[in-house]
């Protein structure tokens, strides 16, 4: 019994940020029909957390990115202010269709030029730069993202 609670509290540790830094990987994912292609996300689904974004990040893993969940459509544009590297973002309906795609520069200084598509979106969601490209994702794909439950 010992063993088996040793166990499950070795997981819930790792699951909720031990200490540990190579478990960083996000408990959340987006996934995208007509490849393999899957993304690990952290949420943003408060407006603090979609204002900070992935500012301040200095380098994000090669399959690591930010979802952007919001409660009804909108046509909110993307900046790149204090945000350290080049990124791509990719739009979602809310039909869970990709609707656009957009490469995003580092920016320092005001004003910074800002990104997003010309239809209502429900999910946005960042990578770095040119990984939508790379992993095959295009316009019309489908994309599901599943929230952990220890996100």
């Amino acid at each position: 019994m010992r063993i088996l609670l040793a166990g499950a509290l070795a997981v819930i540790t790792v699951s909720c940020g031990g200490s540990d830094p190579t478990l960083t990987r996000p408990p959340s994912m987006v996934a995208f029909d007509g490849n393999d292609a899957t993304l690990y996300v952290d949420v943003a689904d408060t407006p603090r957390d979609q204002q900070k974004g992935l500012m301040g990040v200095v380098k994000l893993p090669a399959d690591e990115g930010m979802a952007f969940v919001f409660e009804r459509p909108t046509n909110s544009t993307f900046w790149m202010k204090d945000t350290l590297i080049p990124l791509s973002v990719a739009f979602v309906d809310e039909k869970g269709r990709v609707i656009g795609v957009r490469d995003m520069q580092p920016c320092e200084t005001d004003p910074c030029p800002t990104y997003g598509v010309h239809h209502p979106y429900v999910l946005a969601i960042e990578a770095n730069l040119s990984w939508f490209d790379q992993a095959g994702v295009a316009i019309g794909d489908h994309a599901e993202l599943s929230v952990s439950a220890y996100a």
